[in-house]
């Protein structure tokens, strides 16, 4: 990524906030600033998505569902991206949060299918071997 340095002024209670961001999640106010600022752009493109915390990062995430944009990716593309069908494989999610993580794919494919594909690395044996806690009792000897 390249990157170019500019001029910006902000408001002083808004420069605090954005501090107090950066120092609760350990990140210098420069690297805290572009992860808001990035966000606050998808979400504004892609209305109806917002981002969360989880074990693997920052992601994300259908508003109100608790689903990642990646796993209704995921149940559209098994759905052989028929709408429809994803509609019937998700039916308690509302057609425009679906249409909102179709719509954050459509603008962010690279993003969605890298996670598509790390999640697809995980078979049975991966997972025994980088989390032997998680495998059943029967499964560690």
């Amino acid at each position: 990524m390249t990157a170019r340095a500019r001029g910006l002024r902000l408001p002083i209670d808004l420069e605090q906030e954005i501090a107090r961001e950066a120092e609760a999640r350990g990140k210098s106010w420069s690297a805290a600033t572009q992860e808001l600022l990035s966000e606050g752009v998808r979400m504004r493109r892609a209305p109806g998505i917002v981002f969360a915390d989880g074990p693997s990062g920052r992601r994300a995430v259908v508003a109100g569902s608790g689903l990642d944009v990646w796993e209704v990716v995921r149940a559209w593309k098994e759905a052989r991206q028929e709408f429809a069908a994803l509609r019937r494989e998700l039916p308690w999610l509302a057609e425009p949060q679906l249409r909102a993580a179709l719509a954050y794919y459509q603008l962010y494919p690279q993003e969605i299918d890298a996670r598509l594909a790390r999640e697809d690395a995980w078979t049975p044996e991966k997972l025994r071997r980088e989390h032997p806690a998680l495998a059943p009792v029967s499964d560690r000897r």
